[in-house]
């Protein structure tokens, strides 16, 4: 990157920032801008390489949902029913282009509706889906991350935790899609943590409601009911 393009991006971070509200994500993000500086000024320096400069700084990074506030208390909203046709959407991913549910048929999806990045719960959750990648690939299935953050907050997320699979930004009109899957909570301005299976034909075949927003759901019961879904189409 040049000189001129960190400058202009650095400006544009800087007007951006105060509308950020207070909290882990415009914390985790003005970190990640640091850094990025920070390697810009030193990558130069004699005897320095760039990893001396990113590696401790991004391990504070990923460890940042280690000191967030924890998210608890009880599901307050039921989810879609099994047997539901999933209604389609269209949201933007970390690089904005739009992905729409309906350009998967033929495939199961996966639809992981959670509450906010950089969160405890959040992190160690997606961080195990990262970690079966290969699980869903075997059964031919599409994940996609749902939150209200935005698709800003989405990249530099994705980028520290290694997530690989797409995180969809329901940020605008907030939550609109989380309501429409009725898991959106309404006092807490984002939705519950909740899976929906999305079989090939577009209706929902498996869904799941953390009874508590701390809740990480068994990944074996998820990947359980991938390949249920199947065996019923065999």
């Amino acid at each position: 990157m040049n000189g001129g393009r960190l400058h202009e991006l650095s400006e544009r971070f800087a007007a951006l920032a105060p509308d950020l509200p207070d909290g882990a994500v415009k914390e985790a993000i003005s970190i990640l801008h640091g850094m990025i500086q920070e390697l810009w000024r030193t990558s130069g320096a004699p005897g320095r390489g760039a990893a001396t400069v990113v590696e401790p700084a991004l391990e504070e990074l990923r460890n940042l949902y280690r000191k967030a506030p924890k998210m608890e208390g009880p599901a307050v909203a039921p989810g879609l029913p099994v047997g539901t046709p999933a209604p389609d959407f269209a949201l933007p991913n970390a690089q904005g282009e739009l992905v729409r549910l309906g350009d998967f048929r033929g495939r199961p999806v996966v639809l992981v509706f959670y509450p906010l990045d950089w969160s405890p719960g959040c992190s160690q959750q997606l961080d195990l889906y990262q970690s079966e990648w290969a699980e869903f690939e075997r059964r031919g299935a599409v994940l996609l991350g749902i939150s209200v953050d935005s698709i800003y907050s989405h990249g530099a997320w994705a980028y520290v935790r290694g997530l690989t699979f797409p995180l969809l930004a329901d940020f605008h009109p907030k939550g609109e899609v989380a309501r429409r899957y009725q898991v959106w909570r309404e006092a807490d301005g984002f939705s519950e943590r909740a899976l929906f299976v999305v079989d090939p034909e577009g209706t929902i075949a498996y869904a799941h409601v953390s009874p508590f927003l701390h809740h990480v759901p068994d990944v074996q019961e998820l990947l359980d009911a991938l390949d249920r879904l199947t065996a019923a189409r065999r």
